[in-house]
C-alpha cells in the first residue's frame, strides 16, 4: 500500500491521502487490478485477478491515463472498454435547454 502510495503522489503527482479518489493500478499481463483508496484514518487496498486469460481495457501509454466516472470503473471490470459509444450519456437539464 506504501509503495502504490508513494506512485501516486511521486509519478502522478496526486494526493494519495485524496477521500474523494480511488486509485486504480494494473499489471503488466494486464490480468489483475489493485484499487487504493484513502478512507479518512487509513488505506484500503482491494484487487481482482481475471482468469482463463481474459484481459482488462487498459491504457497503453502513460498519456492515455485519465480521470474516470464511477460507471467507467464498473465497465473496466466488467471487461468492458471505458468508453462505450452506445452508452446513454448523463444530460444536466437547466430552464435553458429544456422545451418547457
Amino acid at each position: 500500500m506504501d509503495g502504490l502510495a508513494m506512485v501516486v503522489n511521486m509519478e502522478f503527482k496526486l494526493d494519495p491521502f485524496s477521500d474523494k479518489c480511488a486509485f486504480i493500478f494494473c499489471n503488466r499481463k494486464r490480468n489483475a487490478l489493485k484499487v487504493l483508496r484513502y478512507d479518512g484514518n487509513g488505506f484500503i487496498l482491494a484487487s481482482k485477478k481475471l482468469l482463463n486469460g481474459m484481459k482488462f481495457q487498459w491504457p497503453r501509454t502513460p498519456s492515455e491515463v485519465r480521470e474516470i466516472t464511477g460507471q467507467q470503473v464498473q465497465w473496466l471490470l466488467q471487461g468492458l472498454e471505458i468508453e462505450q459509444k452506445k452508452a446513454l450519456q448523463p444530460v444536466t437539464m437547466t430552464l435553458e435547454n429544456s422545451c418547457f
